[in-house]
């Protein structure tokens, strides 16, 4: 049977082709670029496998491009890189490789292709195309990667125990590939996954955290989710997302599942965002309502404060994940502090000193609050959704309407503590206090404008009744 050829359009394939007959090596295009152009998905890194030195192969094929192209060698792993018209490339040399039972750094010598792909973690990605004269083109598949893609299924190309011993984060993995390609994980893959799952304990969290990004960047989020929980991964990596799972009935009444309610308001606001750190927000709002959660006579099930001790759990989450503790960690911390205010405006009369309140607390992020509100309405009731996305948008034009006329948002009252102490002569002490905060709450409660003259007019009038006395003019 002939081999199925692939159409290589890329300038590249030329240029590595020619480098490796000049060296006499065997190269290939191995791993994720065989797999995204069968697929027909977008690419913009590529990586080669040659018999013989990666470095040399790399070096040849960039000075055939241009003698400017600088590459970067990395000689303790025996690979090179390359950037060229902003395209990504790789070098390596055929390898296998062993391992030992506590570490997922392999022993590593040279080897064939055969080797190389066998060291693959899926068959999917365990495709090559040759780059070689006689055979230019060829798809080279031995553990049928292609039907597997036909068939929308992740397989190990060897035993999958050992596969996932040898490199745990390879499960991780198996379900970020399922998560972003929604590919069915092979029974007894997913078996070995459940199986080897204390093994991923040897791995960084860094390296955690990114697969764990990638599965909540993906189109439908929760499906990976799902799948690290019924491996048993979850309550490994993310302990506080597990104890959100499961339904407590007391008195006949029972609570919804926190867990797949989560999931949903993570699968609702990627329709609507692609931001990875309003897709933690999303993950992390219910966060604190297992140690919240209390049955009241006549209310039944609350979980009153959840959203407070969450937004407190947030900075150690982030440290533990590794993530960062600027002002994305910040923001998200926001976000999960501030998301019933929106949601309770909906259920009273709305009042413009809580839409200036909540502008005040949200600042520029009280659209991507709104989001997460809006992500946040999951009840089966159709109905019931629609009447509470007509009230958001209600509230959406009362709050524009609400920062048109007192520019409350990311506002700084008027009054600074030099102007206090310069006016009256003062020292910063408590009274200085006393009097930013009342015209702050002044112009919340719309009792003034946030206008100069007026706070300046209260200002004064706070300082008498303090025992203050004006003794210069700003």
């Amino acid at each position: 049977m002939q081999a199925e050829r692939l159409k290589l359009e890329h300038k590249i394939f030329g240029f590595v082709s020619e480098a490796a007959r000049e060296l006499n090596f065997k190269a290939f295009a191995v791993g994720g670029f065989v797999r995204d152009l069968l697929l027909e998905r977008p690419c913009k890194d590529i990586d080669f496998v040659c018999v013989g030195s990666g470095i040399e192969l790399a070096r040849l094929t960039a000075a055939k491009i241009s003698p400017h192209l600088q590459v970067t060698v990395f000689k303790n792993f025996g690979t090179a890189h390359f950037r060229w018209n902003d395209w990504d490339f790789e070098f390596v040399g055929a390898r296998k490789e062993s391992y030992q039972r506590d570490s997922r750094k392999p022993i590593v010598e040279n080897g064939t292709l055969e080797d190389d792909q066998n060291r693959r973690d899926f068959t999917i990605n365990a495709m090559a195309i040759s780059l070689n004269t006689d055979s230019f083109g060829e798809l080279i598949d031995p553990f049928n990667g292609r039907q597997d893609l036909a068939n929308q299924l992740i397989r190990t190309p060897l035993n999958p125990d050992i596969t996932f011993s040898d490199d745990p984060l390879r499960m991780m993995r198996a379900i970020r590939f399922a998560t972003q390609l929604h590919f069915t994980i092979l029974p007894e893959t997913l078996a070995a996954i459940e199986r080897n799952r204390e093994r991923i304990k040897i791995i960084s969290q860094e390296r955690i955290t990114d697969e764990l990004n990638k599965i909540i960047l993906a189109p439908t989020p929760s499906e990976g989710f799902i799948l690290l929980e019924e491996t048993g991964l979850l309550k490994i990596i993310f302990p506080e997302m597990q104890q959100l799972k499961g339904v407590e009935n007391y008195e006949g009444k029972g609570h919804k599942d926190n867990f797949y309610h989560t999931l949903q308001v993570l699968d609702n606001i990627t329709r609507t965002t692609n931001d990875l750190w309003l897709r933690w927000a999303a993950i992390l709002h219910d966060i604190a309502k297992p140690p919240t959660k209390r049955f009241v006579p006549g209310e039944g099930w609350t979980f009153h404060g959840h959203e407070v001790l969450g937004s407190k759990w947030v900075p150690r989450i982030f440290r533990t994940m590794k993530l960062p503790m600027s002002a994305e960690m910040k923001f998200v911390q926001k976000m999960v502090y501030l998301h019933l205010r929106p949601i309770a405006l909906t259920k009273e009369e709305i009042s413009d000193s809580a839409l200036r309140r909540l502008l005040f607390e949200a600042g520029d992020d009280i659209e991507s609050l709104l989001m997460l509100c809006e992500a946040d309405i999951t009840s089966k009731n159709r109905e019931k959704v629609r009447r509470y996305l007509m009230k958001f948008e209600l509230v959406r034009e009362k709050l524009k309407e609400v920062e048109e006329k007192d520019r409350i948002r990311n506002f700084q009252p008027p009054i600074t503590g030099e102007l206090i102490m310069q006016t009256f002569g003062v020292n910063p002490g408590r009274e200085i206090g006393i009097i930013k905060e009342e015209i702050k709450e002044a112009i919340l409660e719309g009792k003034i404008h946030n206008d100069y003259e007026e706070a300046f007019k209260m200002m004064l009038e706070l300082g008498a009744k303090l025992g203050l006395k004006k003794i210069s003019s700003p």
